[in-house]
């Protein structure tokens, strides 16, 4: 069989450059079925370059502590940097025959400057060496990641923008409550958001020590210097207990766990916006190419792409309890469950971040049915306008128990058909010393007590609200 042939077939190449980096222990190599079970290259290949940035600066640190000569040193580097450039350029394609990245970049780097690629691997283990290269990924893409959901969060805030005084019907329970405006809904979207820019945030300062140096779980004897490879690869500084650093995934935990959060919100936001582009509620009217038809009913036009993100989310859910379930039990120090981290972390990661683009696309070419939206808020609109609730004084009557159906509502038939959600706008109820006391309204006192007409949005939707996000890692605030 020939090398191509094999690596076509995912077996174990024989070359010694691309043998397993612990096959030494081993007189036969592993059967071609085993290798391709165990291998995690498909998975792990998106962070060669973080890979590569690891060895060089532990190569460039094994050199100046003297374990390896200096010009190994500047080999080692200079070869890495070229394997870099011709990833990024597409003239080193990857090989899939490889256990992992780990293994490919330095079976690669020997290929092109020979016996001195061997050392690079000196005081270092797989161990910390993956540890490492998912910080150093995730450290890379994250801020991608916060700055697809401030775009999102700007896009919500242009439309809000323009819709200060649209009404909107605000609802609890899913049933008419009170009204309020498209731009304070809006800006409840943004806010959610922001807390999920906050929460990615503060889950990077918790990647910002460097576990290089750990070794495969009780460090080295070498004469590293863990606090140079930090400093050389941007960390504040490095981990403390060598066990817990190559054992540890409470960061695949976390983030992921952000990013259900994340597509929890996309979901809810998602419900909205299919609900509001009905033929029931026609507030939302989504462009055609954010939209599909039907093959069998050509009237259809379906809100596909927010259905799809809803429908993402348990999906997202799932890549958390997955790792949940990998992580429980687990003895220290290192064990292989800890391989199958990546898989579910990356794909939260590419779920999230391709739904909020998406969504961020789809929202801000809608149009919004403004008459629609104001026609369907008309009922509670002329009922305030009729009664300004904050300035009426109800006379109360003191009751043992609560009895709703009890009120008298004969003055408010005569403001509105809607006698009983009208009747639960006056109603408060409140709690002084264990007794409940109702407010009850009184037809012969109303009239005397109100003070003027209400306007038609209650005054708190007049509030300026301030939505807080990061652009450029420095808090920003936008007044609607």
């Amino acid at each position: 069989m020939t090398k191509d042939e094999q690596t076509n077939s995912h077996a174990a190449l024989t070359d010694d450059n691309h043998k397993a980096l612990w096959s030494g222990r081993f007189a036969e190599g592993p059967d071609a079925s085993a290798v391709e079970f165990e291998t995690s290259i498909y998975v792990d290949e998106r962070m060669a370059l973080d890979d590569i940035a690891g060895s060089i600066a532990h190569a460039t640190m094994l050199g100046e502590c003297g374990i390896i000569s200096a010009e190994e040193s500047k080999q080692i580097v200079k070869g890495l940097e070229s394997i870099k450039n011709d990833l990024k350029n597409g003239s080193l394609k990857i090989d899939y025959s490889a256990e992992d990245i780990h293994s490919f970049i330095e079976a690669s780097l020997t290929d092109r400057i020979g016996e001195a690629g061997k050392k690079l691997h000196t005081g270092r283990s797989r161990n910390d060496q993956i540890a490492l290269d998912e910080g150093l990924y995730l450290r890379r893409v994250i801020p991608s990641l916060v700055q697809d959901i401030i775009t999102l969060i700007k896009t919500l805030v242009e439309i809000a923008s323009q819709h200060k005084e649209t009404l909107l019907t605000g609802f609890t329970h899913l049933q008419h409550a009170q009204p309020g405006t498209l731009a304070q809904h809006l800006l409840a979207w943004a806010t959610m958001l922001s807390r999920d820019v906050e929460r990615l945030k503060d889950s990077l300062k918790r990647i910002s020590l460097s576990p290089l140096g750990s070794g495969a779980l009780m460090g080295s004897t070498l004469p590293l210097n863990r606090e140079r490879t930090a400093e050389l690869l941007g960390f504040d500084s490095v981990t403390l207990n060598s066990l817990d650093s190559v054992s540890d995934r409470d960061y695949c935990l976390e983030f992921t766990s952000d990013f259900a959060i994340l597509q929890s919100h996309l979901s809810r936001m998602c419900e909205e916006v299919v609900l509001w582009s009905t033929v029931e509620f026609g507030f939302i009217d989504l462009r055609e190419k954010w939209s599909t038809g039907s093959s069998i009913m050509p009237q259809k036009k379906n809100p596909d792409f927010a259905e799809l993100i809803r429908g993402r989310t348990g999906k997202v859910y799932g890549d958390l309890i997955n790792l949940f379930t990998m992580i429980k039990a687990l003895p220290l120090a290192y064990d292989r469950d800890l391989q199958e981290d990546k898989e579910p972390l990356f794909d939260a990661l590419d779920t999230v971040q391709a739904n909020v683009k998406i969504f961020t696309a789809m929202i801000a070419t809608a149009r919004w049915n403004v008459e629609r939206m104001e026609k369907r808020c008309a009922f509670l609109e002329r009922a305030i306008k009729k009664m300004n609730l904050s300035n009426v004084r109800v006379r109360c009557a003191q009751v043992s128990t609560l009895e709703a159906n009890s009120f008298d509502m004969l003055v408010l038939r005569a403001f509105h058909p809607f006698t009983e959600q009208i009747a639960h706008l006056l109603l408060s109820i409140t709690r002084q010393g264990g007794t409940i006391v109702a407010y009850k309204a009184r037809a012969e006192r109303i009239q005397e007590e109100m003070q003027g007409v209400s306007k038609a949005i209650p005054s708190y939707t007049k509030i300026p609200l301030t939505v807080p996000f990061l652009e450029d890692h420095e808090r920003n605030l936008v007044v609607i």
